[in-house]
């Protein structure tokens, strides 16, 4: 059994779904291996690394995708591509379903599709196919340098014969995993920090990193709820959000950093930051959108541009910044894959030869059932 692997194709993408190591991980199943030539050049892969791990190399996509039962790649396929599938073939990328509106050619064609964006996060055994996790650490580590790159001052206090240095002002709107990872490089580039978020039970991650929280006043009742739900089934009230607002604004008035992480699958992601507040920060200031491929954290942010206001401040609409750090983003990618791909196999008879391979897909499982969007001449995906 074949898994095939493509090249992105977009500019802005330079992560490859399968790795050299992967690939040998792969190969120790049963599997074989085809990947477009190229396909890893930009994650610092070359052929001839995949050739040595035992891939075999092909001169197209449209000849990957006639050889393969199994597809792999970063983002959706294009669309040419898709055309040449055939019936029972696999896809397995991070396909953003809820945006996508190539779900009914899948269908249509009898592909079974797999968006790893839908893993269920709170299952222990899913945790290491967890591709949000692993490309958001990594890109909270890296908006925090973009940041540094962008602003004129540096990071840490300086004691200097010409005077004291201070440290700058970190502010991070939104504490998941990519916002965690920005606190603590942060704080470890010298910086002094805060943060928010709209689930009070994140206050105790930021302070066991070093950074501060932005509290804001609840009621008792609130508090309660917050508490019982873990945070992630509290809905604010409304004028708890208001109240977080004004407690936002006034930390990014003073700030000289702020770096926003809130998306929501099927959304367009929430706006953070406004006009208003923009109109108030100081001239220098830098913002790092890392929401800006889809809507913006921050009003006027442009994906993949950077652009400044009257007053001076300086927006970065960081829409991929996984990409940037594409040879290690693509090693965790590709780890993920390995592991949600070593669920679709069956297991192996007495009398099988070791590379004797069969798949078993299962929609009744936890993990095939949520990440598969088409299967059966099917959309899956339930509407947002």
């Amino acid at each position: 059994m074949k898994i095939g692997v493509i090249s992105a194709d977009i500019a802005s993408e330079s992560r490859v779904a399968i790795t050299p190591d992967a690939v040998k991980k792969l190969r120790k199943l049963g599997f074989e291996v085809v990947i477009q030539s190229g396909a890893g050049q930009a994650a610092y892969y070359a052929d001839e690394l995949y050739q040595a791990a035992g891939a075999d190399i092909a001169s197209s996509s449209a000849e990957v995708i006639t050889q393969s039962q199994i597809i792999t790649t970063v983002n959706d396929l294009p669309a040419a591509a898709i055309e040449g599938l055939t019936l029972g073939q696999i896809v397995i990328g991070m396909l953003d379903p809820y945006r996508n509106t190539q779900l009914d050619t899948y269908a249509t064609k009898g592909v079974t599709a797999f968006a790893m964006e839908l893993l269920p996060r709170t299952l222990s055994r899913a945790q290491n196919m967890d591709v949000l996790s692993s490309q958001a650490n990594l890109a909270g580590y890296k908006a925090v340098l973009l940041a540094a790159n962008e602003y004129s001052r540096p990071f840490p206090m300086f004691m200097t014969s010409a005077g004291t240095v201070k440290p700058a002002k970190v502010v991070i709107l939104g504490v998941g995993v990519a916002g965690l990872q920005a606190i603590a490089t942060a704080k470890r580039l010298g910086a002094v920090v805060e943060a928010s978020d709209l689930r009070p039970t994140a206050r105790e991650q930021v302070e066991s990193l070093g950074g501060k929280w932005l509290d804001v006043p609840m009621s008792a009742e609130e508090a309660e709820t917050a508490k019982s739900t873990g945070g992630y089934a509290w809905t604010p009230s409304e004028q708890y959000v208001k109240d977080q607002a004004a407690v936002v604004d006034k930390a990014l008035s003073n700030a000289d950093i702020v770096i926003t992480t809130a998306q929501i699958p099927g959304r367009n992601a929430p706006r953070l930051v406004h006009g208003a507040t923009l109109a108030k920060m100081k001239a220098g200031s830098v913002l790092i959108d890392m929401a800006a491929g889809t809507g913006g954290n921050v009003e006027g942010s442009v994906p993949n541009e950077t652009i400044s206001t009257d007053n001076g401040v300086r927006i970065v609409g960081a829409a991929n910044i996984p990409s940037m750090l594409a040879a290690q983003s693509s090693d965790l990618y590709a780890n993920n894959l390995v592991n949600f791909i070593t669920t679709l196999i069956a297991p192996a008879s007495d009398n099988a030869s070791a590379n004797d391979l069969s798949l078993n897909l299962d929609m009744e499982d936890e993990i095939q059932g949520a990440l598969a969007v088409t299967h059966d001449s099917q959309v899956r995906l339930a509407k947002r």
